[in-house]
This record gives structure tokens, C-alpha cells and sequence, in this order.
């Protein structure tokens, strides 16, 4: 089964790209300087659109190993061919050694090239609607509203979403 694996980073004081306020003043934005973060780790299976989720409190090697060892739970006894971008965590060593020792194939794409993951494209949607101009009361509210979101698709939703359906979509042929 193909896989396409990436993270986003989730932040307490979300972007605000909207607000009203009096034509031609600036918007005073009050911030404390604290902006907890949460690392939300996602593949999509780009046949089914099945998600896996799982939350971290960073994007380091032992965090994507844990990932890797949840998605092999979720798919024991089969094959997985593993699309992610050459994060550091992605190409080090140990979290290389472990996928070959839990049977996932990882399959680089180029560096800068957003675009070809279909995950990225969710992680972008699911910003723009539960993220973006919202502020919760924590982080784990922001990221459990995130994942529900995400998770609340209908396979096909995912799918389309993600770019998968689309007849342009890289990995059609």
C-alpha cells in the first residue's frame, strides 16, 4: 500500500488573515509572546484515503519513529511504500534502520516540493478552516479541532482534497 506521509505544526496564537476593524487603521493584535505548539504527524493511503493522525510536542526523529511504529500497527502484515519530503528526522539514520526493520520502503520526494505531497494539501485546508483566525482555549483544543476535522472526512472528501482525484495528480499513471 502507498502512503503519503507529512507534519504540520499547529501553534496556540493561530494566523489571523482577517479582522475588522476602521478603514485605513492598523489592527492592534495583543499577543503575551508565549505560542505553545503542537506537531500533528498524518499520512493518507492515496487508494482508500484512510488517515492515520497522531500528536506530538515536536518534529524530531524519536517522534516520526513513534509514528512509524503506530502506522505498522495499523497495517500489520502488509507492505508500505512510504512518500515523505527529506525532513532531517525523515533521513536520519536510526529512524531509516527502524522502518527497514518494520518493513516500510521510504520513498523520498525532491526537496522544495510541497506540492507533490497530498498530505500537505489537507494540512493546508484543514489551517484554513479550523486554524486561521480562531483562538482556542488550548493547544490540544486547537489540535484536537484540527484532527477531527481531518479525520471527519469521508474518504472520498480526503481524497479530493489531497489532489489525489485529480487528473493532473502526479502518481495517477
Amino acid at each position: 500500500m502507498i502512503l503519503v506521509l507529512d507534519e504540520t505544526i499547529l501553534r496556540m496564537y493561530p494566523p489571523l488573515r482577517q479582522a475588522w476593524g476602521p478603514i485605513g487603521e492598523q489592527i492592534l493584535v495583543p499577543i503575551s509572546g508565549e505560542n505553545d505548539r503542537r506537531v500533528l504527524f498524518g499520512t493518507i493511503n492515496i487508494r482508500t484515503g484512510h488517515r492515520i493522525l497522531q500528536r506530538a510536542g515536536q518534529q524530531r526523529q524519536q517522534d516520526l519513529q513513534a509514528f512509524l511504529k503506530t502506522l505498522r500497527g495499523h497495517y500489520s502484515g502488509r507492505r508500505i511504500w512510504l512518500i515523505l519530503d527529506k525532513h532531517s528526522s525523515h533521513q536520519a539514520a536510526e529512524s531509516q534502520r527502524l522502518a527497514r526493520d518494520l518493513d516500510i520502503e521510504l520513498l523520498f520526494l525532491p526537496r522544495q516540493t510541497p506540492e507533490l505531497n497530498p498530505m500537505d494539501h489537507l494540512w493546508k485546508e484543514a489551517k484554513r478552516v479550523r486554524s486561521a483566525n480562531r483562538q482556542y482555549a488550548d493547544i490540544e483544543e486547537h489540535a484536537q479541532q484540527v484532527e477531527d476535522w481531518i479525520l471527519g472526512l469521508t474518504p472520498r472528501q480526503a481524497l479530493r482534497k489531497a489532489g489525489i482525484l485529480s487528473k493532473n495528480f502526479w502518481l495517477r499513471t
